[in-house]
């Protein structure tokens, strides 16, 4: 049992400097330059004017300044916030004016915007060189390691507050319970801005094991990702269930040409009873988990090996049995179906709230007298079958897409604030697997515009607002004009209508 993240890292740089911890594309560090790396960050941040426990945004890739600057961070006693480079600079203000940070590490070339009111620090501002850390500056116990930055309904995201013990807790659990080889080489796919990283960063540091890199912009080329996947060499795969899919229009992704290859550990959203089929097809002997958990839970909170035998009996896969230290209920007042319900996590793992931000906090968090810890109020439906919990999709206008939550209010959010626009609503489209295909904005123009410029005109303008204000992952992929969308008794938009509509 691990009592300390980041002592249990710096121990095994100290007793195996040589090891490698990270290859990125071929290009490895060791676990003796982390240490090095990490102390001389965690030296720089201590000399900067800032308060205490002050978070600290991060901007970058996936490459191995990133994790130093993390473990940096932390080390100084301040939580770091990942915000992936190619995220627009609006969402970097808008983190900045939430969080109150008053330093970003700039570990790649950050956006042209005015940054006078924060410390730029870049990798070439950090001497090398051996430089003695004290402990007793570390995060620990409550205090919070990371913020990661999740869509918000107001169109301004939420920072997710994860403590030293919120993490401590999904480590301990993930090293436990999953059968991992003995010093795992992980996959590293998802971006660090994106909590299902935290699946593959610190089980893989604090058990001697490695961090293999497949990059955001390897990934977004498949000519690119078809021709480096085959190269890499891991034993535990990290991923939504979408990017897996993605990676069956590769030829070799197979346990011949990936032998090494036994754990398959799938997070973020529904894993489809058919993808889990072809991988039993394509990896025989590699072991299958679906995982669940929200941000807020950090990072997942159950897990199922999905067997022959889970598979036979079940149409619609569990999402599994939940962690020792842990508890769920059903809140049977927000279901559709008499058993069913929302789930509501209570444990160890479970963040104080969200980051100056009390009224959602409140709405989303809260803690019974009796109880030893807080509980969160997840947002989805489900129901129990014995001690196997089961999703059965959301209770409000949130999505998971690709694997990124999404708030569809936050869509909104921006369609309405653009000129040509009247009502505008996005809404997701399901596949049979009950996952999000794509994302539909249904818009109801103004008075006139469709007289003056065309579809296609009007809809590149409503993209280029869009990616001014969100997430690329965010903005619709098709674009339909109505001529009135339904409106509900209280004389607003129906959303519900317009999503049965699109599905229909």
């Amino acid at each position: 049992m691990i009592k300390d993240i980041i002592k249990k890292i710096d121990e095994i740089a100290a007793a195996d400097p040589d090891r490698i911890a990270y290859d990125y594309l071929g290009q490895t560090n060791t676990y003796g330059d982390l240490m090095r790396r990490s102390n001389a960050w965690a030296h720089k941040i201590a000399s900067l004017n800032i308060p205490e426990h002050s978070p600290i945004m991060i901007w970058g890739g996936q490459t191995f300044e990133m994790v130093a600057s993390f473990l940096g961070c932390v080390k100084s006693g301040h939580a770091y916030i990942p915000i992936a480079s190619y995220s627009n600079a609006e969402r970097l203000v808008m983190i900045q004016e939430v969080s109150e940070a008053q330093v970003v590490l700039a570990i790649d070339d950050l956006p042209t915007i005015d940054l006078a009111q924060l410390q730029v620090i870049h990798p070439s501002d950090v001497e090398d060189g051996e430089f003695a850390v004290d402990p007793a500056n570390f995060v620990e116990g409550d205090d919070n390691f990371y913020i990661i930055f999740t869509s918000g309904t107001s169109g301004k995201p939420k920072g997710v507050q994860i403590s030293h013990d919120n993490l401590l807790s999904f480590v301990n659990w993930e090293m436990n319970d999953f059968a991992l080889p003995e010093h795992p080489s992980f996959l590293v796919q998802a971006p660090y801005s994106f909590d299902l990283s935290v699946m593959s960063l610190y089980p893989a540091l604090v058990g001697a094991g490695k961090l293999v890199v497949l990059p955001h912009d390897v990934t977004q080329n498949f000519a690119q990702l078809f021709v480096t996947m085959p190269k890499l060499q891991f034993n535990v795969w990290v991923s939504t269930p979408s990017f897996a899919q993605m990676c069956f229009l590769d030829k070799t992704f197979d346990g011949a040409h990936h032998p090494d290859l036994t754990h398959f550990l799938f997070c973020g959203e529904e894993l489809p009873h058919t993808e889990v089929a072809m991988l039993r097809q394509k990896f025989p002997n590699s072991k299958i988990f679906n995982t669940y958990g929200p941000t807020e839970a950090t990072v997942a909170v159950t897990q199922v090996e999905i067997t022959d035998d889970v598979l036979a009996k079940y149409d619609r896969l569990p999402i599994g049995k939940v962690k020792e230290d842990t508890r769920i209920t059903i809140d049977k007042s927000k279901g559709d179906e008499p058993d069913e319900g929302e789930i509501v996590i209570e444990g160890p793992s479970v963040s104080k709230g969200y980051m100056n931000n009390p009224e959602k906090t409140a709405k989303g968090f809260f803690k019974d007298p009796a109880d030893k810890y807080m509980s969160h109020r997840s947002g989805d439906e489900g129901f129990f079958d014995g001690d196997m919990l089961f999703y059965r999709g959301r209770i409000d206008f949130q999505i998971k897409f690709n694997g990124y939550r999404i708030e569809l209010e936050e869509i909104n959010h921006y369609l309405g604030k653009n000129k040509f626009v009247d009502h505008g609503v996005a809404a997701p489209k399901y596949n049979k697997d009950h996952t999000v295909k794509q994302i539909v904005a249904e818009i109801e123009l103004k008075d006139g515009v469709k007289e003056q410029y065309s579809e296609a005109e009007i809809t590149k303008a409503i993209r280029d607002d869009l990616a001014a204000g969100l997430m690329p992952y965010m903005i619709p992929q098709r674009f339909v004009y109505r001529e009135k969308l339904p409106v509900s008794q209280n004389g607003k938009v129906d959303i519900k209508a317009v999503i049965k509509e699109v599905n229909e």
